[in-house]
């Protein structure tokens, strides 16, 4: 299975394709989508279809794992991302890749087994599961990994496999 994760926002959108046969892990790449400042909404959010388009193709996953939003204290900040997330969700199902959502809490908690670790702690355990010998960068890219991880090893538990499939996880 061929997992793409992605990290949602406006100016940066993280992406980290993992490859996971029979219990085992593969990096496979990861970067990132960036936008640019002073550039209008509409253009970003097209910019960051188009590119999300070409990574289908380009990687042909099986499936896109996102995290969900978690707000704190800056809301404006937390709707722009929230109007990429829509456009990644949308690309997707478009698509017909099937569509999984993490929260923060579940990603470090399949990724480093405590759900409260800080990020330097998931980075480091991403860089070990997949024996990679230089951490992904920048941070963006990092946490898309940490998600397709968090999705491999989701979707091989006992549980996930009584689950019917929905193309979109959010309806």
């Amino acid at each position: 299975m061929r997992i793409l994760g992605i990290d949602p926002g406006i100016a940066t959108v993280g992406f980290g394709v993992v490859d996971s046969e029979k219990g085992r892990l593969s990096y496979v790449s990861c970067g990132i989508i960036s936008t640019p400042a002073k550039t209008s909404l509409s253009s970003r959010l097209d910019l960051i279809f188009n590119d999300l388009n070409q990574l289908f193709d380009t990687f042909r996953p099986d499936v896109v794992c996102i995290e969900e939003l978690f707000f704190n204290t800056n809301i404006t900040t937390g709707i722009s991302v929230a109007h990429g997330r829509g456009v990644i969700l949308l690309a997707a199902y478009k698509a017909g890749i099937p569509i999984y959502e993490y929260t923060p809490l579940q990603v470090k908690q399949a990724v480093v087994g405590y759900g409260r670790a800080d990020k330097r702690q998931v980075i480091d355990m991403v860089k070990r599961i997949l024996n990679m010998k230089n951490a992904p960068k920048p941070d963006d890219a990092a946490d898309a990994v940490a998600l397709a991880i968090c999705h491999a090893r989701s979707a091989t538990s006992l549980l996930s496999q009584n689950v019917r499939f929905d193309p979109c996880s959010t309806t």
